[in-house]
């Protein structure tokens, strides 16, 4: 039998929320079918950081890792969706303990998704939810190797010094931002969500999708 999937990725186009002073998406026709030409071929400028994507070390670390280089096995695999919507500005941990028993750590899948909205947004919010850097810290010491959210970023859209994604740099854990989790019950997942080999960007768009363990 087929499992269902779910697709948690937003649409891309050029209405598509951008960090305020990011690259917004656009495109542009290079070729188009005609007399003497067989193909429609297009060129796509954007940031990688728009819509579904995964932040590569380099984003927040100087000396990080290109996303090209970055191992995959933390974006494929058993993972657990937790819904935290009202939670405020920052996921502490009494909004997703419901869906973790610490006391049972191997029963922890290796990524969680967090849900924040009812709905996701199709503008940019600049009041977006983030997790407290003691959440993540929490979710490393319990085995998690890859975090999950549906807003624009784990550190608040005002944040100067992205104590979150520090975190997940000394941990050594990865991020997926601007996931879309608006259809998806809580419970657990297989996700697969693989970033572009792209050998010198700070991150890569992915095409992020739940599928069901059975």
């Amino acid at each position: 039998m087929t499992r269902q999937i779910w697709d948690i990725s937003p649409p891309i186009a050029p209405s598509s929320p951008v960090f305020p002073g990011d690259t917004a998406y656009s495109q542009e026709w290079c070729a188009t079918i005609g007399p003497g030409c067989p193909v429609n071929v297009s060129a796509i400028h954007l940031s990688p950081h728009v819509g579904a994507h995964a932040d590569a070390p380099l984003h927040y670390d100087a000396q990080g890792a290109a996303i090209g280089a970055v191992d995959l096995n933390a974006f494929l695999g058993p993972c657990r969706v937790i819904h935290a919507m009202g939670c405020g500005p920052l996921i502490e941990w009494q909004h997703i303990e419901h869906a973790i028993n610490s006391d049972l750590p191997e029963q922890v899948p290796e990524r969680i998704l967090v849900r924040t909205y009812q709905t996701a947004p199709t503008s940019w919010d600049p009041d977006l939810a983030a997790y407290a850097p003691e959440t993540v810290q929490k979710l490393a010491d319990l085995g998690v190797k890859l975090i999950g959210i549906d807003t624009a970023s784990i550190d608040p859209a005002t944040s100067k010094t992205l104590d979150s994604h520090m975190v997940i740099r000394q941990r050594g854990l990865r991020v997926l931002e601007n996931l879309v989790l608006d259809d998806v019950a809580e419970g657990d997942y297989e996700l697969i969500a693989l970033p572009l080999k792209l050998t010198q960007a700070d991150a890569s768009p992915v095409r992020a999708i739940l599928r069901a363990l059975r």
